[in-house]
C-alpha cells in the first residue's frame, strides 16, 4: 500500500474543518491509505474544539502554541508525517479531495515523485475570478520553468503530491506565501520523474476569505531565483 500523509494546516477555520475532513475522509483509492494530519496554528475560534468533536477522521492533531503562519503549519505537518507522499490540504475547500485520485495516478502508474495539480491544464471546470491572479501566475510559472527548465503550467497551485523523502522540513526556512517555492524548488532538483494533471477550483473571492495579494508575488520570485543561485554556487 502507498501512504498519502494528508497535512491540513488550520487557522481560524471552525466553519469548514469539519467538512474538509468529512471529505478527506470519504476518499476510497485503491492501493493507497492516508495519514490524515491536521495543524492547528494557534486559532482564536473553536477551530481546536471542532477539530476534536471529529475524531476518527484524523490520524494526528498538532496544536501549535503561537499562530506561525501556513508555512509554520506546513513544517509542522511534514515532521509529523509518516507516508510515502505528501499533500498539503488547505482546510477552506478551495482544492477538493476528491481530486487525489487522479494526482496519484502517475504515482501508481509511473512511479512519479512529483506530481502538480494544475486549474489550466483543461480542467473540468474551474470558478472565474481575478484576471490579474491568472497573470500573475502566468509570469510565476515563466519564472519558475525558465530557472528549473521544467514545463509546469501551474507552479502555485495548491496541490502537490511529493514524495516525502525529497524535501526534509529541517531544511526549510522561508514560512510565507514564498515557501512553496522553496520546496518545489528543491524537489524539482532532486526528482526524476515530474507529471502535472488537471485539477477543477473553487476559489474564493476577497469577500469569501480570499488572502493573497499581488505584492506577495515579490518573494514568491525572489525565492525561485535564490533556490537556482544556491544549486548553481553550491
Amino acid at each position: 500500500m502507498t501512504v498519502l500523509s494528508v497535512v491540513i494546516p488550520a487557522y481560524n477555520e471552525e466553519g469548514s474543518i469539519k467538512k474538509v475532513l468529512t471529505v478527506v475522509a470519504a476518499q476510497r483509492i485503491p492501493g493507497v491509505t492516508l495519514q490524515v494530519i491536521v495543524v492547528n496554528d494557534a486559532s482564536t475560534d473553536r477551530t481546536a474544539e471542532v477539530v476534536k468533536e471529529c475524531a476518527g477522521m484524523y490520524q494526528e492533531f498538532i496544536s501549535l502554541p503561537r499562530n506561525g503562519g501556513k508555512g509554520a503549519a506546513v513544517i509542522a505537518g511534514l515532521r509529523a508525517a509518516k507516508g510515502d507522499y505528501v499533500v498539503v490540504q488547505d482546510a477552506d475547500l478551495e482544492y477538493n479531495p476528491d481530486e487525489y485520485a487522479g494526482l496519484l495516478k502517475p504515482v501508481l502508474d509511473f512511479k512519479a515523485e512529483l506530481v502538480m495539480g494544475s486549474r489550466f491544464l483543461a480542467p473540468p471546470w474551474t470558478r472565474v475570478n481575478y484576471f490579474w491572479h491568472k497573470v500573475g501566475n502566468r509570469v510565476i510559472t515563466l519564472l519558475f520553468n525558465v530557472l528549473n527548465n521544467t514545463t509546469f503550467t501551474d507552479v502555485y497551485s495548491g496541490y502537490i503530491v511529493f514524495r516525502r523523502d525529497l524535501v526534509s522540513p529541517d531544511e526549510l526556512k522561508r514560512l510565507g506565501w514564498d515557501q512553496q517555492s522553496e520546496i518545489l524548488s528543491r524537489i524539482c532538483a532532486r526528482a526524476r520523474y515530474i507529471y502535472e494533471v488537471p485539477i477543477s477550483y473553487h476559489g474564493r473571492s476577497y469577500d469569501e476569505g480570499k488572502k493573497i495579494r499581488a505584492v506577495h508575488a515579490l518573494p514568491v520570485m525572489w525565492t525561485m531565483v535564490r533556490e537556482r543561485l544556491a544549486r548553481l554556487f553550491a
